[in-house]
């Protein structure tokens, strides 16, 4: 039986899910709003737990009812997931990413789609550094 260390182990989709409805408030009240061509995305720096050692990234989706009937909202809700998953790995350790698509979601091309996620992915893997900097920066030496 092989085993598998940390570093060989990818994460996936379902682990790194945001599922309590005051993780998507914290982290909508500490982060900007930022936008791309087909959907918003809010990036904030996760809260640290006293017994959790390293925080793993996590990622949200909302799909309001103004989008549309459900059967559209499960639809974007399914594309975005797929994309996400073939890059989960680039998510921004020790910070929560929600994804608020629009409708045009659901017209744009599938590797269109998936260019777009990786974009934000990796931009906001660079804010995440910028603001692990700044905070190691602001903390007093002991």
């Amino acid at each position: 039986m092989k085993t598998i260390s940390n570093s060989d182990r990818r994460l996936s989709l379902a682990a790194v899910r945001l599922r309590k409805h005051a993780d998507f408030v914290r982290a909508y009240s500490a982060a900007r709003k930022r936008q791309s061509p087909s959907m918003s995305w809010f990036l904030a720096p996760q809260q640290p737990a006293a017994n959790a050692p390293s925080s793993s990234p996590r990622v949200g989706l909302t799909v309001g009812k103004v989008i549309g009937p459900a059967h559209e909202r499960n639809r974007i809700k399914r594309r975005m997931r797929e994309a996400l998953r073939r890059h989960v790995d680039l998510l921004p350790d020790g910070c929560d990413l929600i994804l608020h698509p629009r409708r045009s979601v659901l017209s744009v091309a599938f590797p269109q789609l998936e260019a777009e996620i990786v974009r934000i992915l990796e931009q906001a893997r660079a804010d995440a550094a910028r603001l692990a900097k700044t905070l190691a920066s602001e903390t007093p030496a002991s």
